[in-house]
């Protein structure tokens, strides 16, 4: 039986989903902006969760605009790392484009988040460029990357 399922995120999953963001993230998102995320008919939260409790162990959060899939979020629980949690939401969300005809997806990541660079490349992301003092917390530069889905 399969241990993990990923779901729509719904205003039930708030608390897990902030909580999660909170933990991973050094300049984490307002309430309000995941409460409107829920909201937007382009926004999908989604959650991975364990099958039987419904526990929440991480989440992601992207758009689809016209032909583009925007990456915004993806998060793992500390306490669930390295078990292809982040992986296996990042294919859910290339699924989601596939089927929704986009053709390509994007995001930015840290310049320092190496790990998540590296999972992206695995997965068929490439550098296309920097925003540089992208992020507002410490000024750092952001990596773009993207992937053409129709491939």
């Amino acid at each position: 039986m399969q241990r993990y399922l990923i779901a729509s995120g719904s205003e039930a999953d708030l608390d897990a989903v902030l909580a999660i963001d909170r933990l991973c993230f050094p300049a984490p998102w307002p309430e309000q902006a995941f409460r409107d995320e829920l909201c937007r008919p382009w926004a999908h939260v989604e959650i991975l969760c364990e099958v039987e409790s419904r526990r929440v162990v991480a989440f992601c959060n992207y758009w689809i605009v016209a032909d583009e899939l925007q990456i915004l979020t993806v998060a793992v629980h500390p306490d669930e790392r390295r078990r292809g949690h982040a992986a296996r939401l990042v294919q859910h969300m290339l699924d989601e484009g596939a089927r929704a005809k986009v053709r390509v997806a994007s995001l930015e990541v840290r310049a320092s988040n190496e790990p998540a660079q590296a999972l992206y490349r695995k997965l068929g992301f490439h550098d296309v460029g920097r925003r540089p003092k992208y992020y507002a917390d410490n000024g750092e530069d952001a990596v773009l990357m993207d992937r053409d889905i129709t491939a």
